[in-house]
């Protein structure tokens, strides 16, 4: 007698099949993600080989013109994207709310239409609010334009009534959280709808070579809200990041099948909209004061794009039997890391004192490069020794002490000289450097900790 199995169990969000329902997935701990699937059964007849729709031809004569990529009109996002947008992509852009990802892609609609070789009409469908709403942040940003259509729908059949009728060039929809199918019996946001709802704009986008802009929200941990098959169904995922309190914006490539996945472009939030940053370093150091203790400039690489930060350092004594580790703009555990080093491996006395670190500017560095130069802001703030004005930092800093390699060291001197910088620490075996710096190769932090001890003197 042959023994009926039960009803199998899936989680949504990473794959982990058990034998009953629970409300929170025991793998990876997700609440509201497990799901009834049908149970597997064995291959009862032979699989019948079906006709090709169309025949297999060799790698040299597949025509790619059908693949290039069209320019969007924003340079900064033409960088991430590999130099624009493709026939038949599918791009999800994720980030916090109130982040600017709306006022963005209006910016990108607007200029895909109103270009002199504009390949034709840019459809935006918005979720989560009215045509109104949407329509006054466009006058207000100045992205009106004939050729861009509005309309405010959650239903997806609809939204792909709307594209039947149109015929556009491009399709944004503002979120894919809000949209949802008939065909699936669950609420709108859901692990389910979700997935069903991107897997249908992907085969809409494939079927007719419309490149498609998917709107994601994010969870507090900063990952992409819902399944983990989201970010694989897409093509291109970009992560819009930004602090509330600056006006810069980052939109950082996550994963890219038609470009560098490492790129990184730079947007500045003003009154009339958000605008392209050719050349962030110069937000970055800018309003820089000069020959106060504490702050360092090192150069971190972000893709193939070198970019000066400023880190700040402020160490104060106290008498609290538990000083203050304050960090803002940099990785918690890698400053913890520097920190003990430098007490331990260069005598530097920070048990008794609080010590306050961040960047300037709203940029982030979470690049080992910014080791060094976090180092020396906090030795130069502890013994109250400015460091040179015309000086970057760079390097590793190793657990024993030691200053490690990174890369591109030719191509960050080279970005610091362009800025009026003339001098550099190094790590060794650097390679071959511009002969436009002055770079000092440093072999250990205790070193360099000594030498401005000697200055202090």
């Amino acid at each position: 007698m042959v023994k009926k199995s039960g009803p199998a169990y899936r989680c949504g969000e990473c794959g982990v099949v058990v034998a009953k329902w629970f409300g929170r997935c025991p793998e990876c701990q997700a609440w509201g993600t497990i799901e009834e699937v049908a149970a597997a059964r064995p291959a009862l007849a032979k699989v019948v080989a079906g006709a090709p729709s169309s025949p297999a031809r060799p790698i040299a004569e597949v025509d790619v013109e059908s693949a290039r990529a069209q320019k969007t009109g924003v340079p900064e996002l033409d960088r991430v994207l590999g130099g624009g947008l493709v026939p038949g992509a599918v791009v999800l852009l994720a980030g916090e709310p109130g982040v600017g990802k709306s006022t963005l892609l209006l910016e990108v609609a607007h200029q895909w239409v109103a270009r002199d070789d504009s390949p034709g009409r840019a459809l935006y469908i918005t979720g989560e609010e009215s045509a109104g709403q949407v329509r006054l942040r466009a006058e207000r940003t100045g992205n009106v334009h004939g050729e861009m259509f509005l309309a405010s729908e959650s239903d997806l059949a609809t939204v792909i009534g709307h594209v039947d009728a149109v015929k556009p060039s491009m399709l944004v929809i503002d979120s894919v959280q809000t949209m949802s199918s008939p065909a699936v019996e669950s609420s709108a946001g859901g692990v389910t709808q979700v997935r069903a709802v991107t897997a249908a704009l992907v085969a809409l986008a494939k079927e007719r070579s419309l490149p498609v802009i998917l709107v994601g929200h994010v969870t507090k941990e900063g990952s992409v809200a819902g399944p983990r098959v989201l970010e694989h169904l897409v093509d291109v995922v970009l992560h819009f990041e930004g602090d509330k309190y600056s006006s810069l914006r980052l939109v950082r490539g996550v994963k890219n099948r038609f470009g560098p996945a490492d790129e990184v472009g730079c947007f500045e939030m003003v009154e009339e909209g958000i605008v392209g940053v050719p050349d962030p370093s110069g937000i970055f150091m800018s309003n820089r004061v000069e020959g106060v203790p504490g702050t360092a400039v090192t150069v971190i690489t972000e893709g193939k794009r070198a970019l000066l930060g400023e880190v700040q350092a402020l160490v104060s004594s106290t008498e609290a039997p538990m000083p203050r580790r304050a960090v803002n703009g940099l990785e918690a555990s890698r400053v913890a890391k520097v920190l003990a080093v430098l007490e331990r491996r260069a005598s530097l006395p920070l048990g008794k004192s609080d010590v306050f670190t961040a960047t300037v500017g709203g940029m982030r560095i979470i690049e080992p490069a910014g080791d060094l130069a976090l180092a020396m802001a906090v030795a130069s703030a502890k013994l109250d020794i400015p460091l040179p004005n015309d000086m970057v930092i760079i390097g590793e800093v190793g657990l024993a002490g030691e200053v490690r390699r990174v890369g591109s060291v030719g191509r960050r001197l080279a970005e610091a000289a362009r800025l009026g910088f003339k001098r550099a620490l190094i790590p060794p075996d650097s390679g071959r450097l511009s002969a436009e710096i002055k770079a000092t190769v440093v072999p250990d932090l205790r070193t360099l900790v000594d030498t401005l001890s000697k200055r202090s003197g």
